[in-house]
């Protein structure tokens, strides 16, 4: 049995370009500073990369693997009600960089495709970047209109609030 397909065109979009946001879609781009250096750095990936971000936000997460890989399917829980099935399209780590994406599959209220990219900047800066594009699939998703939108943008900010206290406390430089 082949796995589920992907609710958009194009897949994988965000990794080249966080910006990058198709017709019809609404693009979203949060970027928040978490500290500075490598212990930051190393934490934040490692927070994200294994979901321990997105638990801390509240959310639930059922994921087939233990950290983020091409091809894993992820449901995202939202106030126990609402179940968003997704599957990771794309990771990356590197020295300075590390992360994935994950993509929407049928079910999902929305249509479209999140990153979430931790980054260490040549001044040693580390930042954490939201970056998604999407538009409603559900009915009460497109109901919400700009709210939902809203939502969305208050989600990845919350991100990075959260990210920023799990990576509080170690040393920087």
């Amino acid at each position: 049995m082949s796995p589920a397909p992907f609710t958009y065109e194009p897949v994988g979009a965000t990794r080249d370009d966080p910006a990058f946001c198709p017709p019809g879609f609404h693009p979203l781009l949060v970027r928040t500073r978490l500290g500075e250096g490598e212990e930051v750095f190393r934490r934040a990936a490692e927070a994200v990369l294994t979901w321990e971000m997105h638990r801390a936000l509240g959310v639930g997460i059922d994921a087939g693997a233990d950290r983020a890989a091409p091809g894993v399917d992820v449901t995202v829980t939202l106030a126990a009600l609402v179940k968003a099935p997704c599957r990771i399209v794309w990771t990356v780590e590197e020295p300075r960089r590390a992360g994935w994406a994950y993509g929407t599959l049928a079910g999902h209220p929305e249509c479209g495709e999140e990153s979430f990219v931790v980054d260490r900047t040549g001044d040693g800066t580390v930042w954490l970047t939201v970056a998604a594009f999407s538009r409603a699939a559900k009915w009460y998703a497109k109901a919400g209109g700009p709210a939902t939108r809203g939502l969305q943008h208050a989600y990845a900010r919350r991100c990075g609030t959260v990210l920023r206290k799990l990576c509080a406390g170690l040393p920087e430089a």
